[in-house]
């Protein structure tokens, strides 16, 4: 019998969550897990339980909501034995879908039982820890925004891009290798992003060929022309072909330093965090388990 503990984040998304215990413990099969359930109460509570949990030897921690919930429960689980499991609850679930978890969360949770669990990378921007993306620019000013605004939801975030796409004004950038390789970029941006997995979130494909099991970080410059090309650039971002634009510009690296004219908004994993100018962002290979469909 193993030990499994679910943490709901009862604000996440927009779906009510008080009868997802009993679901929970309806679908999850017995004969493998004895679960425990507890739901977070304020900011940070998330991480605080999950190394509670790992620290008790538990097999497994279950983030319930977006991307923000499962940032809070692999900082509490990093560089253990305890494995990270997702019911994706959220906005954007972009950790989630790169694992191919069912948005359904019946089927994730059916998912558990014949679940393994296997060792993935993480990042680190100034030690903030993220699963997916960091990163600066547009989409991390349109993060902020959402986040201050307190509506929820997809509709939400594209009102904000429509609204701001036009008076942004791109800002200069450089990125330096700290990993022994020559990568040394100096140019004007849209935006850029730090992947560790493929995508934001609902499907939103920023670094399409990104890999969690590589031990780099996929770097996906949006020119700051990028505005002339916004539909086509829409349209990549959901096809998989974004990184196939004349607009955009990629490299890889396991560590960098990013240096900014001046202090502007950031994000990890879709959330806005305060940053100083410079980032050293590195990516931490095989540092957290995750829980996947078993590979027959």
């Amino acid at each position: 019998m193993k030990n499994i503990a679910f943490i709901i984040n009862p604000i996440a998304g927009t779906v009510n969550k008080k009868k997802l215990p009993k679901l929970i413990s309806q679908t999850l099969d017995k004969s493998q897990w004895l679960e425990n359930i507890v739901f977070t109460e304020y900011a940070g509570h998330a991480t605080e339980l999950a190394h509670q949990f790992a620290q008790m030897g538990f097999d497994a921690v279950v983030a319930v909501g977006g991307d923000g919930t499962v940032n809070e429960v692999a900082r509490g689980l990093r560089d253990t034995q305890t494995a990270l499991g997702i019911l994706p609850m959220g906005s954007g679930n972009g950790f989630a879908r790169h694992l191919n978890i069912s948005m359904r969360v019946n089927k994730a949770i059916e998912m558990l039982n014949h679940s393994e669990a296997i060792a993935v990378d993480y990042g680190l921007a100034n030690d903030h820890l993220f699963v997916t993306t960091c990163g600066t620019g547009f989409d991390a000013m349109i993060a902020e925004q959402f986040a201050a605004d307190g509506k929820r939801g997809l509709k939400t975030y594209l009102q904000k891009i429509v609204e701001d796409l036009v008076s942004y004004k791109p800002q200069h950038y450089h990125i330096a290798a700290n990993d022994g390789s020559k990568l040394d970029i100096s140019t004007t941006a849209f935006l850029i992003t730090f992947a560790n997995a493929n995508q934001w979130g609902n499907d939103a494909y920023i670094a399409p060929h990104a890999s969690i099991q590589d031990g780099k970080m996929d770097i996906c410059i949006m020119s700051g022309k990028a505005i002339f090309a916004a539909p086509s650039l829409a349209l990549g971002l959901f096809t998989k072909m974004i990184d196939k634009s004349l607009f955009m510009d990629g490299a890889q690296a396991k560590e960098i330093t990013l240096y900014r004219e001046e202090k502007a908004p950031f994000h990890i994993d879709g959330d806005p965090v305060e940053m100083e100018k410079d980032i050293h962002i590195r990516i931490v290979e095989d540092g957290l388990r995750v829980l996947v469909e078993k590979r027959f």
